[in-house]
């Protein structure tokens, strides 16, 4: 039996799948999870490989036949190296590549985690069956995963879709180191920060929200407890919300003017607040977006779930057997 090799690389928790193709569908064999080693990324590789030896020995039937990993960026995709990204400060120039294919002589690939989500999701979810395809992360961050013309784009030095640096408004809450940008208005720490300011001047009025009952709770405010109060009925945390679908509808119309994808696919807070979110993202498409280019783009949450991590760095495992091997995808059928 073929066997793909995912590692999901997170900032706390590693994940390592082995998983093979099943008519068409991902089949996953088996998941190893770890603790991160933040500090010295060279044990975290030698654990990596320890972990994918000892499971092969464990199914004699399987062979392995590549690699892919996933990991948030800046990364050097070309030379396999991981360039000290936000949540893995002590990662600077981590080569993951040479240890990988040094211990098991099988093709390693990396990709940014939104490059690797939307792979996932062209694949295997809901943007199956197109050719031009936005996937937005829309968790801690806010960045873009781009399929153009049946192919993943990654740009000249694999900084494209870094949508989130986007500067939405003179003035808004910071994301990717820009106050007012994408990111600021559109991820969970964008709304954390967003919701703090709001809190402020509703406990300056004397009016303090659900989630935010004193000055002393400012800290703690965050987009789940954010969300959390406007379910109970909390006005402020429901104007919140409206502010980050208008923005949400704002850089989605951006997008669409620029690239005209069939779809746009919409990750972690989206897909848990589709319905708070899109009415307003919509009347902001429709107001902003040139009407014959909105006209052919769905808008959708993203269908792997929680297990989209796994299914990424899978994925990317795939697309580097596939660049080896033309008929990679036939040869890894089950046997």
């Amino acid at each position: 039996m073929r066997v793909v090799t995912g590692i999901d690389i997170g900032g706390t928790k590693c994940a390592i799948s082995f998983a093979c193709l099943d008519e068409e569908k991902i089949k996953f064999l088996d998941k190893v999870r770890m603790d991160t080693e933040r500090e010295d990324f060279a044990q975290a590789v030698k654990e990596f490989i320890r972990i994918i030896r000892l499971k092969l020995n464990e199914n004699p039937k399987w062979r392995l036949c590549s690699i892919g990993i996933s990991c948030g960026g800046p990364l050097d995709a070309q030379e396999g190296l991981i360039l000290s990204p936000p949540n893995l400060p002590k990662w600077e120039r981590a080569d993951i590549f040479t240890p990988l294919k040094r211990a098991f002589g099988v093709p390693v690939m990396i990709q940014n985690d939104a490059d690797a989500c939307a792979l996932a999701e062209w694949r295997m979810g809901a943007g199956k069956g197109c050719q031009n395809m936005i996937f937005l992360t829309f968790g801690t961050g806010m960045g873009a995963g781009l399929i153009l013309n049946g192919r993943l784009y990654s740009g000249t030095n694999n900084l494209a879709g870094e949508v989130g640096h986007i500067r939405l408004a003179k003035e808004g809450p910071v994301g990717y180191g820009k106050g007012g940008s994408f990111e600021g208005f559109c991820s969970g720490g964008g709304i954390a920060d967003l919701g703090r300011k709001r809190a402020e001047e509703a406990l300056d009025a004397g009016k303090p929200p659900l989630f935010c009952p004193g000055r002393e709770d400012l800290p703690r405010i965050s987009a789940k407890s954010i969300a959390e109060a406007m379910e109970q009925g909390d006005a402020l945390a429901a104007e919140i919300f409206d502010t980050v679908g208008e923005y949400l509808g704002r850089g989605i119309s951006l997008l669409i003017d620029i690239l005209n994808p069939e779809r746009i696919i919409i990750g972690s807070i989206y897909a848990r607040q589709r319905k708070t979110l899109e009415k307003r993202m919509l009347e902001v498409v429709e107001a902003e977006a040139l009407r014959a280019s909105a006209r052919v783009c769905r808008i959708l949450p993203a269908s792997l779930g929680e297990q989209i991590g796994d299914y990424a760095a899978v994925s990317v495992g795939i697309k580097a057997y596939e660049e080896l091997y033309s008929d990679g995808m036939k040869e890894m059928r089950v046997i």
